[in-house]
């Protein structure tokens, strides 16, 4: 009888033992991902830049969707200001009734507190705000560089890189020396940041490359990343979803499918038309609910300033008319009209600005151009 209580206790014993395995085991297989954030914002009542919300929220939804512990940080900690941003947005919202992510958006952790051995990965999100302080951070530089040095993935996103620039490894040797790396564009910098790129130290396409990177990318706010091993970056906000997913992959864990945010979907069928696939537009025109058609346009009002060959100007005539209903701006339309004449359609280009005078008979640039058509 003895024997038998022994064995039915050892049998317990080993069952509890057993259990507690299993739930160490459960607990250690979870991957936790640090997300530092800009904390420039508003600085003693002045205005300056922050992180970019949109970034933020689009890597969280990726990590959360993947069963990824995430933590936040910023310089600093505490409450960090983003930059203005649409809380409308499918996205954002999903995140701002986050209770519990919100609550540590609103209260980061000093990266000057934080051990590299708690984290199996480190994203950094970008906005203009960390151009300023995430370069100077020294304890953010040593994370980095530690929890690459651990076997973990480092991730940045558009001016999220800028954290990058002086991570130096135990060698010595910069961190993206050699390296495949991807950020904000110097073209994209010239075309979207001019109010504070003259108080940048440095452009970061730039910078990237002094410091070694192999810098890589793609045409203005596209999609593109640059994967480099355990180093992994994005050029833009377009490119978060991407830069995430491969983060999520390096970690070991399996991609799930997930739903296409509308401006990405958007972009993507951007990026098919600048390749030469005509046939995207007519996905345009028979699901327009499912695409951001103003940004179709808005696109090719900007990408027409980066033209340099007649196949470009013909590109940006593509997309500023696929939008020009949608947006019905005549400052859209004159460049249609302008566009139409360096392409020598004149035809073209006299209709366009017809059709401006019948909405706008007074409007000046219209009737200007209107008449140099004539001579």
């Amino acid at each position: 009888m003895k024997q038998i209580k022994s064995y039915l206790l050892s049998l317990a014993t080993y069952m509890t033992l057993l259990m507690l395995s299993v739930q160490l085991s459960a607990k250690t297989d979870t991957k936790t991902v640090l997300m530092v954030v800009s904390g420039h914002g508003q600085q003693q009542g002045q205005e300056a830049p922050g992180y970019e919300f949109d970034e933020f929220a689009k890597a969280y939804l990726v990590f959360k969707a993947h069963g990824i512990n995430v933590e936040v940080a910023s310089p600093q900690g505490g409450k960090v200001e983003a930059d203005k941003y649409n809380p409308g947005k499918a996205y954002n919202e999903q995140v701002l009734s986050d209770e519990a992510i919100m609550a540590k958006l609103n209260n980061t952790l000093s990266t000057a507190v934080l051990k590299a051995r708690d984290y199996d990965g480190i994203f950094i999100v970008g906005g203009k705000g960390a151009m300023f302080d995430l370069p100077k951070d020294p304890a953010l530089q040593q994370l980095i560089a530690d929890i690459y040095q651990q076997q973990g993935s480092v991730a940045a996103v558009c001016h999220g890189p800028a954290a990058l620039v002086d991570v130096k490894l135990d060698d010595g040797s910069y961190l993206v020396a050699d390296k495949a790396v991807n950020g904000f564009t110097n073209k994209e910098e010239k075309l979207f940041g001019k109010k504070w790129m003259p108080k940048f130290e440095f452009m970061l396409e730039d910078k990237l490359a002094e410091r070694g990177g192999k810098f890589q990318s793609s045409d203005i706010m596209l999609n593109h990343v640059a994967v480099d091993n355990r180093l992994i970056t994005g050029q833009n906000p377009s490119s978060t979803v991407a830069v995430a997913l491969e983060q999520v992959s390096a970690l070991g864990i399996k991609i799930k499918e997930m739903e296409q945010f509308r401006d990405d979907k958007t972009l993507g069928l951007v990026a098919e038309i600048l390749a030469g696939n005509q046939d995207i537009k007519k996905v345009l025109s028979t699901d327009p609910d499912e695409y951001h058609i103003e940004l179709v346009g808005m696109y090719g009002y900007y990408y027409l300033n980066t033209a340099e060959s007649d196949t470009d100007l013909q590109n940006a005539l593509t997309l500023m008319t696929l939008g020009q209903k949608a947006i019905k701006n005549p400052k859209l339309d004159m460049q249609i009209a302008r566009t139409q004449q360096k392409l020598g359609d004149k035809v073209g280009a006299t209709s366009t600005l017809k059709q401006i005078l019948a909405d706008k008979p007074d409007f000046e640039p219209a009737q200007e151009m209107l008449k140099t058509m004539s001579l």
